[in-house]
């Protein structure tokens, strides 16, 4: 799985133009917990590479990045969790879920 990483929050703008021609996830990390862990591995070990045709991966490692995890919580009207995937589409977050409740098989729903 190739992640791209959201490092910067000027991509926030850039992700809302990539998501009107494909789906965006948002997948916000935490590197120390367990949880979030599980989670990460829970998707790359379902991820396809044909999943990227639909769904263009980005990873955020909110221990490094929290100002960008509030601005994604703010801008998408979204309760900042961590682990937490987001999917948008069309500049909208259409989806999003946290911890236990994060199913691979949602995402590309």
């Amino acid at each position: 799985m190739n992640w791209n990483k959201l490092e910067d929050a000027s991509q926030l703008d850039i992700i809302n133009e990539e998501s009107k021609s494909v789906k965006v996830m948002i997948l916000k990390h935490s590197t120390r917990c367990s949880i979030s862990s599980m989670a990460l591995n829970r998707i790359e070990s379902n991820w396809k590479d044909s999943n990227s045709q639909l769904i263009k991966p980005y990873y955020l490692d909110l221990i490094a990045h929290r100002d960008i995890s509030n601005l994604i919580a703010q801008q998408y009207g979204v309760e900042h969790q961590s682990p937490q995937v987001l999917i948008i589409s069309n500049g909208k977050c259409i989806y999003h879920e946290s911890h236990n409740n994060i199913r691979y098989a949602d995402i590309i729903a």
